[in-house]
């Protein structure tokens, strides 16, 4: 065998051998969404339905056609969602006044409480499409034991209320 045929080779079986080991540093997935459904005729000073992990919910019924989200360990998060427009109010298939959306990662630690691992915000064009690339605020611990991934609104620069939820896979699924 000549040196050309060897070094092609383990080109080659370098890029198999290295494919596990890129894919076992995926740590979370979600595929799918949930929109938020909102509830109405709550009295002033009532505690607001919906709300999830101490994140208040959209003022409005709110749908996400096609969404995906991976998390590795290290913090990188990329997603890609389609379709995140109002599901009611006059304002019905349109985006209505959000202009930028970020994710937010909740896991729950051994005490019970939860801690929350936010991405940078993205714009969200007129179609309700979005796209984020990037690391969250922090490393979430591993495992992330019941972990929740909201899609909220950012618009102005601070997150707000949240509009779906990711649908987490089970990473046998595969």
């Amino acid at each position: 065998m000549n040196t050309r045929h060897f070094l092609v080779g383990l080109v080659v079986a370098t890029g198999i051998l290295a494919t596990p080991a890129i894919a076992s540093d995926e740590f979370l997935r979600f595929d799918g969404a949930i929109g938020v459904i909102t509830v109405g005729g709550i009295a002033n000073g009532a505690p607001v339905l919906n709300t999830v992990r101490g994140i208040p919910p959209g003022g409005r019924p709110w749908v996400l056609r096609e969404f995906k989200a991976k998390v590795k360990a290290d913090a990188s998060i990329s997603a890609r969602g389609e379709g995140l427009l109002l599901g009611g109010s006059d304002n019905i298939g349109l985006i209505g006044g959000v202009r930028q959306v970020a994710l937010t990662l909740t896991c729950q630690g051994p005490n019970g409480t939860f801690t929350s691992f936010n991405s940078d915000p993205a714009d969200l064009d007129a179609n309700g499409n979005f796209e984020i690339k990037g690391m969250l605020s922090a490393a979430p611990s591993n495992p992330c034991t019941a972990p929740v991934l909201l899609v909220r609104n950012a618009t102005g620069g601070t997150l707000g209320s949240w509009f779906a939820a990711g649908i987490l896979r089970d990473q046998k699924d595969d």
